[in-house]
């Protein structure tokens, strides 16, 4: 692997893991963190603080065309949350086009700075349905980004074939197990840490956790 990496960073769980995953992997690390029009601007804070936190330099983009596009409960306080996903489509908490527009100009900004590899938090094995968490699409957009920039990006995705669970278990082998658990903002109401409880981010990650942890004392028995 080259010196380098640029991390799609939102300060959640996900994005929180592969940053560190990224440090143990590329000697120069740097967050790339987006206001797309999110109701909860609070994760931008949140991103920034455990980017200080972890060393690495931090940038923000205004990118809230995105959440103006579409249409999304994430984006519009007046829709009320899908709380699991409907049978014949996806949540309304996806937001259309974020990934696609977030690696694409992730790939603009990585150019500037010198930087081949992009690293994004997706998952197909707890992605919830969103279309664009998928590895067809990572790898579909891989191509179309080094055809488009006549450069040879390579887009990691350390956590797309692992599930929450399995997450946790690397945030742990990382050593930043607690970090993650207080700090980060994965909650779809704006709250850090253990979140809510109630929206299908925090179900999804408190289960994981719970399976963690009660395997993790099995083996501690």
């Amino acid at each position: 692997m080259e010196d380098s990496a640029l991390v799609v960073f939102s300060g959640g769980q996900d994005s929180t893991t592969c940053l560190f995953w990224a440090k143990k992997n590329f000697k120069r690390v740097v967050a790339l963190c987006f206001t797309y029009g999110q109701k909860h601007v609070k994760e931008v804070e949140i991103a920034r603080a455990i980017a200080e936190h972890a060393g690495v330099d931090f940038h923000l983009l205004d990118a809230t065309f995105i959440g103006t596009l579409g249409t999304s409960s994430l984006t519009d306080s007046s829709l009320v949350m899908d709380q699991e996903k409907p049978a014949d489509s996806f949540p309304n908490t996806f937001v259309p086009g974020r990934n696609l527009f977030f690696l694409s100009i992730a790939a603009v900004f990585a150019r500037e700075q010198s930087i081949r590899n992009i690293i994004t938090g997706v998952s197909q094995t707890d992605f919830s349905g969103y279309p664009d968490c998928r590895d067809t699409f990572i790898r579909s957009a891989n191509v179309t980004i080094n055809l488009a920039m006549g450069e040879q990006f390579i887009i990691h995705t350390p956590l797309m074939w692992i599930n929450k669970e399995q997450t946790w278990a690397l945030a742990d082998q990382l050593g930043v197990l607690d970090l993650v658990r207080t700090k980060t903002l994965t909650c779809y109401n704006g709250i850090v840490g253990d979140g809510c409880g109630k929206c299908p981010a925090c179900k999804l990650r408190k289960a994981g956790l719970d399976h963690y942890l009660a395997n993790k004392n099995k083996e501690n028995d």
